[in-house]
């Protein structure tokens, strides 16, 4: 019963959240911190209808030089309703060309100055990611970038794409990793406390000096860094729950480790 009434709630807030959002990109089209306004409109009161508790720890995000690129891990569709709880300012968002399809959201994320790629033609996609990457140069805004592709299903993260560090070391600006803790698996919306979720933000990464043969290694060091981050916040969730994380062996995370696309 539960379950439903909350699915009910989120059906007409998106559809709220749509029609708000649509018409604050027509009052001011492509600013980029329409993002962050139109995260808020659909974050805010999907944590009160969702019921899970959220714990930010988020400085070195809030305090992010005027133009970097964010990278994220991706578990599920509903990181529009935690992750939107912390996007900063000036800051526009990579998505997939479909997106454009989807009714109210997709008019809205063109309108909030977030880019579409058309990942099925290489030569559109590499023409948006010169646009991006003027972007960064030029406008003091940021992109917010799922390096890895597609959502993991709050299993262990994939495989990085390279685009966003491509961009990141061709503006020469630097890389914030964001992680949310493993949520997807746990949420129990026909609970009136249906999570608790953690998102924290980690110190820049310089890419000024770098040349695209550092990229591999780059990619590498910001998998790691937010695969620790990811286990030590599962850890604390559990703990605070009263239940023990499952123990990687070094073994078996070398085993299960993913090399970044070269």
């Amino acid at each position: 019963m539960l379950l439903s009434f909350r699915m009910l709630l989120m059906s007409v807030h998106f559809l709220m959240a749509g029609i708000l959002g649509v018409l604050l990109g027509l009052c001011r089209p492509f600013n980029p911190d329409n993002s962050r306004l139109c995260a808020r409109l659909y974050a805010l009161p999907s944590k009160w209808i969702m019921g899970y508790k959220l714990k930010t720890e988020v400085g070195p995000l809030m305090d992010k030089p005027q133009s970097c690129v964010v990278i994220a891990n991706h578990q599920s569709n509903y990181d529009l309703f935690i992750f939107g709880n912390v996007v900063p300012r000036r800051t526009v968002c990579i998505g997939k060309k479909s997106l454009k399809w989807v009714p109210l959201f997709g008019q809205l994320f063109w309108l909030a100055g977030n880019v579409l790629i058309d990942r099925g033609n290489a030569q559109k996609a590499r023409k948006s990611m010169l646009t991006t990457t003027r972007t960064l140069q030029e406008k003091d805004t940021s992109i917010w970038v799922f390096p890895e592709g597609t959502r993991n299903l709050g299993k262990t993260l994939l495989p990085f794409k390279k685009g966003a560090f491509q961009m990141a070391i061709t503006a020469g600006v630097p890389i914030v990793p964001v992680c949310v803790s493993t949520y997807s698996q746990h949420l129990k919306l026909n609970r009136w406390h249906s999570a608790d979720i953690q998102i924290r933000s980690l110190p820049a990464i310089p890419t000024a000096g770098m040349t695209l043969d550092d990229m591999p290694r780059l990619m590498e060091m910001c998998r790691e860094q937010m695969r620790d981050c990811i286990e030590a916040m599962d850890r604390e969730v559990m703990a605070q729950q009263g239940r023990h994380a499952p123990v990687q062996s070094d073994s078996k995370r070398k085993g299960t480790a993913s090399h970044p696309n070269l």
